[in-house]
């Protein structure tokens, strides 16, 4: 008899392992054994850069015909923040008044969990189907995401293996299990401007050259700039401040620099070269005119996409409906996920648990939202294949 995975067992499982990114802990191993199991062909990939540590990466497949459908998901999860503050153990994978509680179970350990055991029972179901099934499982979604599926997508172009759909569990519901399905994502531009001036004697600011006042000029200058009124399918593009510093720490000395980060989440008017574009223009004429040298270096995190709304995910969302009672908002919004590499080789969507206590302290998900998942997911893969 086929085995039959349970998924609040899994989760469990997956949960007792500290896999805080970029730290693995056998993780990724785990999936990869349950997945053998059922058949499936694993290749591990690690995956290391200069200054970065090496990652392990999962692609898995059973079948080798088309249409290729494919889970994507991340087994690394965000450090547990104070641990006496937890109610339980953060690795404990303890359940208590209908709810699972621990690191990664709502983002995103518990999807993971509930595909393996919607798959399980498809197999057992469906001896013979006609196409593949796929996974492609990181442990740098939570990091720095330079080692994970970026890097296993590039894989998959060069062996010319061939997705066809690819679903993402990220936690994409706020409140409710059905309530959102992400068919996109916004681009991520991430901008580091430091100024050079002269540093001096805050009573003698004709010997200086202060770079805050320009930096401070700048900053209002971009704050002031809409970018945007947003689209049919995207919000408006927003620009947001997140640091400033200079490198004086007296209160009577004139700095040498000042720096400063801002983040923009851009829509599809927008790309890496136009932005960039403006913001440079905005930053050398006005560091022209104090005098200041200028420095600017780009982080680019992501560009914007959208799924168009065909068959598959128009089947999705009334399986989803059908399921949950809940007809599913297809939408944008929030911030970036590995959707964003995926994209590029398979039109993808995000749907998974509730993410309202991702990343907090006592993360948790309902073990009633664990079982509509996975009957949600297998009742995908039974229509997709129907």
């Amino acid at each position: 008899m086929a085995k039959v995975i349970n998924e609040l067992s899994l989760t469990k499982e997956l949960i007792k392992i500290p896999s805080i990114t970029p730290l693995d802990g056998g993780a990724i191993a785990l999936v990869a054994k349950h997945l053998r199991f059922l058949g499936f062909r694993c290749t591990i990939l690690n995956f290391k850069d200069k200054n970065t540590a090496s990652i392990k990466n999962l692609y898995a497949r059973l079948g080798t015909s088309s249409p290729n459908f494919c889970f994507a998901g991340h087994t690394d999860v965000v450090p547990t923040g104070n641990v006496k503050s937890w109610n339980v153990g953060p690795f404990s994978g303890i359940v208590k008044a209908g709810k699972i509680y621990g690191r990664g179970t709502s983002d995103m350990k518990g999807a993971i969990a509930c595909f393996i055991a919607a798959v399980s029972e498809f197999l057992k179901n469906n001896k013979k189907f006609a196409g593949s099934i796929s996974f492609i499982i990181t442990g740098d979604e939570e990091g720095v995401a330079i080692n994970g599926t970026k890097k296993v997508v590039d894989y998959l172009k060069k062996k010319k293996e061939k997705i066809n759909f690819c679903l993402v569990g990220e936690p994409s519901n706020r409140k409710k299990i059905g309530q959102m399905m992400k068919i996109g994502r916004r681009g991520s531009l991430t901008t580091y401007v430091t100024l050079t001036g002269i540093q001096g004697h805050v009573a003698y600011p004709h010997e200086a050259c202060n770079p805050s006042t320009p930096l401070i000029k700048i900053l209002d200058k971009l704050k002031s700039w809409k970018l945007d009124n947003g689209t049919n399918n995207f919000q408006p593009s927003n620009l947001e401040i997140t640091k400033v510093s200079t490198d004086s720490n007296a209160d009577n000395v004139i700095p040498a620099t000042a720096s400063a980060t801002f983040n923009i989440r851009f829509n599809n008017k927008h790309t890496y070269t136009t932005l960039k574009k403006r913001i440079f223009s905005i930053t050398q004429q006005i560091s022209k005119k104090y005098k200041c040298k200028v420095k600017i270096k780009y982080s680019e995190t992501g560009t914007a996409f959208i799924t168009k709304p065909g068959k598959t995910v128009q089947m999705m969302s009334k399986v989803i409906n059908d399921i949950t009672n809940t007809k599913p908002v297809l939408s944008t919004s929030g911030g970036t996920s590995d959707a964003r590499f995926i994209k590029d080789i398979a039109p993808c969507v995000e749907f998974g648990l509730v993410g309202n206590t991702m990343h907090k302290v006592n993360e948790c998900v309902s073990i009633n939202d664990l079982k509509k998942l996975k009957r949600i997911y297998y009742k995908v893969l039974e229509l997709y294949f129907h």
